[in-house]
Parts: C-alpha cells; sequence; structure tokens
C-alpha cells in the first residue's frame, strides 16, 4: 500500500523538520585533534563528527518520529518514547527469570508461551517498583491490541539480546500486571538491513528471541507500520528530503571548509 501524495509530504516535512532540528542543536566536539584536521581537513572532520553524532541519535532524532508519523496514517494510536510504566509483581520477576534461563540452557523460544506463563502470575506475590521504563513507539490496534517497540541499532552486539529479552518481558508484565487479558506484543525493530542485498544475520538474535514474533528488520518493521511496500516509498522520501535540504547543509559545513582552506595557506606559507 504506498503512500499517498499527501501522506508523503507530510512524511518529507517530519524527515526535514527532524534534521533542521538536528542541524541547529549539533555542535562540534571540541577535541582538539590537529593531526586529523590537518591531513583531512576541518571540514571533512566536521561532516564525520556530525555523521557519528547523527547515528548515535539517528533513532530517537530521526527514526522515532518518522515511525509515529507513519504509524498514525494506520493505526488509531501511535506514540513514541512511550512511558510503559514502573510496577511488575514478584513473580512475574521470577517467572522472567527462569524463562531466561532456560533459553540461556538451550530451550527454544516461545513467545507466546512466554507471555501466557507471564498472564497467570502477573498480579501474584506483591508489587515492586522498577525503575521507570519508556517504549520507543507505542501502537493500539482498532481491535485494542498493543506493540512495544525497542529500536536498535543495525547491528547490536549478540551478549545485548538476553537484556533485550528481559526488557520486552518486562514491558509485557508491567502492561499485564494492570490488565490480565491484554493482547501485547513486544518486538524489537531494526530499521534497516546493513547486510543489504543479503540477509539479516540473524544469528545475532536466534536463542534468545522468538524470531516470528520478537524482530522486524528494514521493510518487515516500516511495513507493519503502514503497510506493504512503503519501506521504498520511505526511502524516496529521505532523498526528497536530503535533496531539499542539500544547500542548506552545504551551507552549514561550508564554514568548516573555510577553516581548512586558512590551514592550507598557512602551511603552504611555510
Amino acid at each position: 500500500m504506498s503512500l499517498a501524495e499527501g501522506q508523503r509530504n507530510h512524511i518529507d516535512e517530519t524527515i526535514k523538520q527532524c534534521i533542521k532540528s538536528k542541524l541547529e542543536k549539533y555542535k562540534p566536539e571540541t577535541k582538539h585533534m590537529p593531526f586529523h584536521d590537518r591531513l583531512l581537513g576541518r571540514d571533512r572532520m566536521a561532516v564525520f563528527s556530525f555523521i557519528h553524532s547523527l547515528n548515535t541519535s539517528f533513532g530517537m532524532s530521526i527514526f522515532e518520529p518518522i515511525a509515529e508519523a507513519l504509524a498514525l496514517l494506520n493505526f488509531p494510536v501511535a506514540r513514541k518514547q512511550f512511558e510503559v510504566g514502573n510496577s511488575i509483581s514478584t513473580e512475574a520477576q521470577a517467572e522472567i527469570q527462569d524463562i531466561i534461563n532456560r533459553l540461556s540452557a538451550g530451550d527454544d523460544p516461545d513467545k507466546t508461551g512466554e507471555i501466557e506463563r507471564i498472564r497467570k502470575v502477573c498480579q501474584r506475590g506483591h508489587m515492586t517498583r522498577l525503575k521507570p521504563v519508556k517504549a520507543d513507539l507505542y501502537l493500539k490496534d482498532q481491535g485494542g491490541a498493543m506493540y512495544l517497540f525497542d529500536l536498535k541499532t543495525a547491528k547490536p552486539n549478540k551478549g545485548n539480546f538476553k537484556e533485550f529479552k528481559r526488557t520486552m518481558l518486562e514491558w509485557a508484565a508491567i502492561v499485564l500486571a494492570r490488565n490480565p487479558r491484554a493482547e501485547v506484543n513486544t518486538i524489537i525493530a531494526i530499521p534497516y538491513n546493513p547486510y543489504e542485498p543479503k540477509p539479516y544475520e540473524r544469528w545475532t538474535a536466534k536463542g534468545m528471541l522468538d524470531l516470528h514474533h520478537e524482530l522486524k528488520v528494514a521493510n518487515e518493521f516500516w511495513d507493519f507500520l503502514y503497510g506493504s511496500q512503503v519501506y521504498e516509498d520511505l526511502l524516496a522520501c529521505f532523498e526528497r528530503a536530503g535533496i531539499e535540504l542539500k544547500a542548506e547543509i552545504d551551507e552549514y559545513f561550508g564554514r568548516f571548509s573555510n577553516r581548512t582552506e586558512e590551514n592550507r595557506v598557512t602551511v603552504n606559507a611555510k
């Protein structure tokens, strides 16, 4: 389901506003790197620093608002940085630990079964408080089913998936503690496939995540938010935004180009 022109324009504007906001707030690192600056030029180092900063914050600065805007075209409720809550039952915590232990020992992950195990004990024992947690993206569909997404970098470390799993199970337990009948889905989203055109190397998550229910990569994620084939539309939106912002971006980094030229003049004069 492709985006209509008005929807494409809306996504285009969201992307542009995200980048403009990033440029307005961005300040290059103040580290003194004289060898790098003279070898590569301050303009290139400024671009490198900006890209690194953008990669670090791309999830919150770019992907989350874009995902929210896209999902609102298809879901009645979509919120970024959603507060899941902080109250969980002690028996649910014990159940989660047992699930993690069994997976670590070689059991196959089964998200449906794991949720049902947590559902049975979600209000047993006493309620304990966790540090307040937020999901990167929260959706609720027409039938009331909830989807909580944790957006991750393109190449998470294999060892991190155990903690990702725990976080998702805790989210489910927190939601079910409020409403044991709730339909809740907790999912890791990876916005693009760095191995394209090869398949994503899912072995990093295998053994800890139920790959059919807990992981969506690239078009699996974006198409879920709106509909099939929207991933290509979204890439086109980013391309258009980049073309429209080119002059503004060039002007911003042109300031550093002038400083690079000053360095070269000084060196040549010697």
